[in-house]
């Protein structure tokens, strides 16, 4: 569904996409009306595709209500969970959908004027955006009285710093001012006080991606897709020691852990057995081999003590050290932390010294017990996802993987 066009190398121009229905979702939205789109959107039950999996229906239904004008339409492409990669697939080779999907949440909300926010690091991605939203403002499906209506609705791209934060829609949303990219206290949401102070959507780059379908086929049609929870699909991006990673586009709730590793990556290289497993990418919380059963979805995944997070799925083999992997995700969480919260701020220095301590042999179990509790500090009190999420792999690999801290202690 979602990669229908991204089996080309190059990116589908506007031509090829006109030719596989393009542009006719927003021709059906122009013609239904915005209630009736934000209402089809509800009934597909989809969900935020960007690891909070908030309603999108009940986003755009918020930012709808709100009086004040102008109102934004934000795509968050700043890709930076590492393991992820899946949103660069889909702006390089089906950028016109991504640009359809921000022009009908435009039409939905009231917003004239869209940020479609890249990872700067995506150089040849921005120029391919470049040149699709430029076609689509010269063939009237950008621009004013879009396709004869009296919509209208632009896109400025912006491209990131590399920052790490700005994932994170509010530090965002300062980057796109010209401000340093730090989160903001909420609430205010960005649907009543987003950018500029005005109401504003920000969807991740898949979550756009399957508006398109949505309006054509109807919210009924992708809520039959997955199961009660979890509908329509998503797009994993599996790496690490498997023998063929890749993205792969699975229905929610229908395939297992197993399936996506085993199946379609085709197991472990050189036939070594699974150790772990991060399924949501590297700030979700380790998985081993007695979890390859489990289904698919949010709930499941969530049962079994982590998060189909953003989808990238990071697969390690018995050759590694799980808590040398955790201190090397620690050193990119202090590196990439904001400062503005001091949970954040200093939890992951201090953490990120006892693991030093541990892998050097100087560690006590009162370090282990220190950064056990820093850990659940931090994701009950840090102002922002990556102070809450980050202690995760810590946590998970503590329950799971103790006897391999316990051997590196001193004594």
């Amino acid at each position: 569904m979602l990669l229908s066009r991204c089996r080309r190398e190059k990116p589908a121009g506007l031509n090829h996409y006109l030719g596989t229905e393009g542009y006719q979702a927003l021709e059906k939205a122009l013609a239904a009306g915005s209630a009736q789109v934000i209402a089809e959107v509800e009934t597909s039950a989809l969900l935020g595709r960007g690891g909070a999996e908030f309603p999108t229906g009940m986003k755009w239904k918020f930012t709808a209500q709100q009086e004040e004008m102008p109102k934004f339409i934000v795509c968050n492409a700043d890709e930076g969970e590492p393991g992820t990669f899946k949103d660069k697939l889909l702006l390089d080779r089906d950028p016109h959908r991504i640009i359809e999907g921000m022009a009908i949440a435009g039409f939905a909300v009231g917003a004239e004027k869209g940020f479609l926010y890249v990872k700067g690091e995506y150089k040849d991605t921005l120029k391919s955006l470049h040149e699709a939203i430029a076609e689509a403002k010269k063939s009237g499906y950008l621009g004013q009285d879009i396709l004869g209506s009296s919509f209208h609705f632009s896109i400025e791209l912006r491209a990131g710093a590399g920052s790490y934060i700005v994932g994170e829609e509010t530090a965002l949303l300062e980057s796109i001012e010209g401000k340093r990219g730090i989160t903001r206290s909420k609430p205010p949401f960005p649907t009543q006080y987003g950018l500029f102070g005005k109401p504003t959507v920000i969807n991740n780059v898949e979550t756009l991606a399957n508006i398109p379908d949505i309006i054509l086929k109807g919210g009924a049609w992708y809520k039959s897709l997955g199961v009660e929870g979890a509908s329509g699909t998503k797009l994993f991006s599996l790496s690490g020691m498997v023998k063929k990673p890749g993205i792969y586009e699975l229905e929610l709730g229908k395939r297992s852990l197993r399936d996506l590793i085993c199946r379609l990556g085709e197991g472990m290289e050189g036939e070594r057995r699974l150790k772990a497993v991060l399924p949501g990418g590297a700030s979700t919380g380790f998985l081993t081999e007695e979890h390859l059963d489990i289904i698919l979805d949010f709930a499941s995944v969530k049962q079994a003590g982590s998060s189909l997070g953003s989808g990238g799925v990071l697969v390690f083999d018995e050759s590694v050290s799980i808590p040398a992997l955790v201190k090397h995700l620690f050193e990119f969480y202090l590196d990439e932390s904001c400062g503005r919260c001091a949970p954040c701020r200093i939890g992951t220095k201090r953490i990120s010294e006892a693991l030093e301590r541990l892998l050097s042999h100087k560690a006590s179990h009162a370090d282990l017990e220190q950064m056990k509790s820093l850990a659940e500090f931090m994701q009950i009190s840090a102002a922002c996802g990556l102070g809450s999420a980050s202690p995760n792999p810590l946590l998970s690999s503590l329950r799971l993987f103790a006897g391999e801290y316990e051997a590196l202690l001193k004594g």
